[in-house]
């Protein structure tokens, strides 16, 4: 999720995998949960703040323990309610809005930039500038 300015949403992880790594809210889906609302749940949790899934950005397969696959979907989301600062919780170490320009920069969960360049939210030379 991007706000006005064009900076996006992360959260550092705060349990494996990736513990320590900066990376895009989310989770895994409930009982009987649709992905929109798992969105709107896990950003929620993580962050403390408010959003709706406007368009699906991309899907991804990561390998997971043993032979599992995580199937991995991202959304753009449009936020939503007065709360702006984003306050970490659930599994999150930390929670914030990074500039293209910081993400370059910051330890990320692996691959997670090369999507976010092919799904047009990041460009690597935005690191550069």
């Amino acid at each position: 999720m991007q706000d006005g300015e064009g900076r996006l949403l992360l959260v550092r992880r705060g349990r494996e995998p990736a513990r320590g790594l900066w990376s895009i809210p989310g989770g895994r889906l409930e009982r009987d949960e649709d992905a929109e609302s798992a969105v709107i749940r896990e950003v929620a949790e993580e962050t403390g703040l408010a959003v709706v899934p406007r368009e699906l950005l991309g899907v991804v397969e990561l390998p997971g323990p043993g032979a599992a696959v995580f199937v991995v979907r991202d959304y753009r989301c449009e936020l939503v309610g007065e709360r702006r600062t984003p306050v970490p919780g659930d599994d999150a170490e930390a929670a914030d809005w990074f500039t293209p320009a910081q993400l370059g920069d910051l330890p990320t969960t692996p691959l997670l930039l090369g999507y976010l360049a092919q799904w047009g939210v990041y460009r690597p030379a935005d690191s550069q500038t």
